[in-house]
């Protein structure tokens, strides 16, 4: 039974591209690649350059993270592929109420200007990151490899771009305690949606 919902005559299933879309916009807030955003805002002026850098490498990373999703889904049955998709979504629903911190400045990477740095560093930062995680098994979940791909970089681009062009925003002034929980109880649903359907 299909429960995706479909556009008109051309079976795109918006439903993977929305859930992905607000999953990764609603779990990037107070990530560590949010913070780096703020970061890499504070220290360079060309903000296009930051958000091009962050759009190309977020494209990158998920697209491989969706790939892969759908690459090891293969390999399993589907009544197995659901509870391992289920067990995913609660398992990132406790990680995210673990609150992320920014690594060491990797300042060496700055000297490469603002789009380069902001390319290398983002793709460095979200490996192994919830929101990549969250990539691979939404892509798992959909069999929809471009709209989950589309979706998690519009949420990307959602909580990272304010973030950049403000410049003096602080993730500590959002109620971050309830943003997580938040998120939390997000992925939970996902989990359950998945056991049921």
């Amino acid at each position: 039974m299909c429960l995706d919902f479909c556009l008109p005559n051309i079976g795109i299933p918006l439903e993977a591209l929305l859930a992905s879309t607000f999953t990764v916009a609603i779990a990037e807030i107070g990530d560590k690649t949010q913070l780096l955003a703020l970061i890499l805002a504070a220290r360079f002026k060309n903000k296009t350059a930051i958000i091009l850098g962050i759009f190309l490498s977020t494209l990158a990373n998920h697209f491989a993270a969706a790939w892969l999703g759908q690459w090891a889904i293969g390999f399993i049955s589907p009544e197995v592929g659901r509870y391992l998709v289920a067990g995913s979504f609660f398992a990132i629903a406790l990680w995210v109420l673990v609150p992320d911190k920014v690594d060491e400045e990797e300042s060496r990477f700055y000297s490469m200007g603002p789009f380069l740095a902001t390319f290398v560093l983002f793709f460095i930062a979200e490996m192994g990151d919830k929101t990549q995680i969250a990539t691979v098994v939404l892509s798992a979940k959909y069999d929809a490899l471009a709209m989950v791909v589309m979706g998690t970089t519009l949420g990307m681009l959602i909580a990272n771009v304010p973030v950049v062009i403000a410049g003096h925003f602080s993730a500590e002034k959002l109620p971050m305690h309830w943003i997580h929980r938040g998120c939390a109880v997000l992925f939970a649903l996902l989990g359950v949606v998945t056991l049921m359907f």
